[in-house]
């Protein structure tokens, strides 16, 4: 049996004949008689205390502790002691991921869940709880895509909770909770109009902005991070290498989304557009910490910044130049109309010439090929268009009536 059972009523002495002999404690008659002990798989002492009459239940406590960690599937009884608010503490605190991305778990964490369930105790967390906190983010009218990320941030900090066994399973992986569905609206890509509209309304120095988003498929920080020995006007191609990023609202330099740098080509409309760009607009140094706010600066001659060599900041630029291009454009602001609707024009001008979705993949810097498929699926042209293109292109000049492919031949 791991461990030993004290009896905190009696405590044994020697007798006046040499014989061991029992003797009240002063703790008699008061509280829980026996305590279990036992030294846990991280070196310390964990107890539990039993009424009297209950020593055989105490025994058969840790005969279980003991087998359960024989087969390595020990709880910690203590862990599930902890509020969720506690370990959403000490699971935040020995997180290493990027801080950009950190940053926003916390606020997720912060503001979503802790609110609802920071004062549950772990080991009381049921699948129950958890449905009635997603019916709350449901009817809070929380974006169903966000609520998504949510869940998945409250999922991956109750895993950590399993692996440090804390807790022997996570509610979020019950069979009864289901993750938030994601709002199935296609993307509707924006025709060629819209596009000309919008980059003619925004000022000049930011109209290459849309020729490097519509035309090379750049997320708005890897334009806002572009440098001027990112691009090789030799070859036709753009290194896309970094990004602006706010962390806190204050920018930094990071490596593009997924932490990959890529190539895309660059087509002669766009290399035009920035060879003007950068006649009119000479790049200029501007330093930036790497990742974190405070990290060591980084510098890089980019091609759009603002006053006293300072980068574009996307919210300023959003609420100062994007928006009312939008406003004389005739289009709604939204966040289908935000400026990563430029990518997918350009994804839907590449499918629709019949470019491959790992090609699309590729340039859009997606992690994974069936990713692009599953957005843009229903922009790539039907089996039965291609078809009719491919038979056409056979016969260019019209298949002969006298002996076309329908015609039976004779042997």
């Amino acid at each position: 049996m791991a461990g030993h059972i004290q009896d905190r009523w009696y405590r044994t002495e020697p007798g006046p004949n040499g014989k061991v002999v029992k003797v009240k404690t002063q703790r008699y008659g008061v509280g829980l008689r026996y305590r279990a002990r036992y030294i846990g798989p991280d070196g310390t002492e964990k107890s539990k205390s039993f009424p009297d009459r209950q020593k055989r239940l105490a025994e058969q406590w840790l005969t279980q502790i003991e087998a359960d960690m024989s087969r390595g599937q020990y709880i910690d009884p203590q862990g599930g002691h902890l509020t969720v608010r506690q370990h959403a503490e000490r699971w935040l605190a020995s997180l290493t991921m990027d801080p950009g991305t950190f940053v926003g778990t916390e606020q997720r964490i912060r503001l979503h869940v802790l609110p609802y369930l920071g004062s549950r105790t772990l080991g009381s967390l049921r699948p129950t709880h958890i449905r009635e906190w997603l019916r709350k983010l449901q009817d809070g009218g929380v974006a169903p895509a966000y609520q998504r990320v949510i869940f998945a941030n409250l999922g991956t900090m109750l895993t950590a909770a399993v692996d440090d066994r804390l807790i022997p399973d996570n509610p979020c992986r019950s069979s009864s909770v289901r993750a938030p569905k994601l709002d199935l609206r296609r993307i509707v890509p924006w025709p060629r109009e819209r596009v000309l509209a919008v980059r003619s309304a925004l000022p000049e120095q930011y109209r290459p902005m849309v020729d490097l988003a519509g035309g090379c498929g750049m997320r708005q920080g890897e334009v806002l991070g572009l440098a001027v020995d990112d691009v090789d006007f030799v070859e036709g191609l753009v290194h896309v290498a970094r990004q602006v990023k706010l962390i806190r609202n204050r920018p930094v330099f990071a490596l593009p989304k997924g932490g990959k740098t890529r190539t895309v080509p660059l087509p002669e409309s766009v290399a035009r557009s920035l060879e003007e760009h950068i006649t009119q607009y000479p790049p200029t140094a501007v330093a930036l910490p790497w990742r974190m706010v405070d990290a060591s600066p980084v510098t890089a001659a980019l091609l759009f910044y603002r006053d006293r060599k300072r980068p574009v900041n996307r919210n300023d630029f959003n609420r100062h130049a994007w928006r009312p291009a939008l406003d004389a454009a005739g289009i709604p602001y939204g966040r289908e109309n935000g400026m990563h609707a430029l990518r997918h024009f350009y994804a839907s001008v590449l499918l629709d010439a019949g470019e491959s979705v790992k090609a699309v993949s590729e340039y859009l810097g997606h992690h994974d090929p069936g990713f692009t498929l599953r957005t843009y699926t229903h922009l790539m042209p039907s089996s039965e268009k291609r078809t009719r293109e491919a038979v056409n292109r056979a016969f260019d000049d019209g298949p002969n009536a006298d002996d076309g492919p329908t015609t039976a031949q004779e042997g």
